[in-house]
């Protein structure tokens, strides 16, 4: 069982610059994307996702992994990740949830670059020529708030009804001029537990 991939679109921009004052160095902003056929559309409801799953989902991401590291320049030039589905109209939001929301499909980003955190993501419906937002975070710190970013790119042609489309996006770095804190200088200001801030 194989993906059915329609194309590979990849994104990439470059921030010199922002607020007025130059960054210290470039950020790079990037993603990589597959257009796919989904393997569940025209079936009507599938119980069981699971075989497709299993099959596609290490496939595509490493498929994806590969071009992540070219966009990128390797693995440990990029800091933080995310990642995003999108079916279209035709599909399930499960649909679209199903193949990135394993850990054999995430997994082979973190190895190649590294990383401990889980992915940050959106999981979407839409037509062709939709937004698709990619939240990133730092791959080894999901509270430094310096390297929360989104990449947000669309495919002109895709998804259509019957497609999906899944995809990695990543930074070399943080907002060139991050300057609110982290998330546990704010839980030690309130005196929250760093260990379990909900207090559950």
């Amino acid at each position: 069982m194989e993906p059915q991939i329609r194309k590979i679109v990849t994104y990439k921009e470059v921030i010199t610059s922002d607020g007025g004052k130059a960054a210290e160095a470039p950020l790079v902003l990037f993603a990589a994307a597959a257009v796919i056929q989904n393997p569940w559309s025209g079936r009507g409801f599938v119980d069981d996702l699971m075989p497709e799953i299993k099959a596609f989902g290490p496939k595509l991401g490493q498929i994806l992994t590969d071009q992540m590291l070219e966009l990128g320049g390797g693995g440990e030039a990029i800091e933080a990740i995310g990642k995003a589905s999108m079916a279209g109209l035709e599909g399930e939001l499960e649909h679209a949830s199903a193949i990135i929301h394993t850990v054999n499909y995430g997994n082979a980003l973190r190895k190649a670059i590294g990383g401990k955190a889980y992915l940050g993501f959106t999981n979407t419906r839409g037509p062709a020529n939709t937004q698709i937002s990619i939240p990133l975070m730092d791959k080894n710190d999901t509270g430094r708030r310096s390297h929360y970013l989104t990449v947000q790119m669309h495919i002109h042609d895709a998804p259509t009804n019957h497609e999906l489309i899944v995809a990695f996006a990543g930074s070399t770095g943080g907002r060139p001029h991050h300057r609110i804190g982290d998330r546990y200088s704010d839980l030690a200001a309130i005196g929250a537990d760093l260990e379990n801030p909900a207090g559950v």
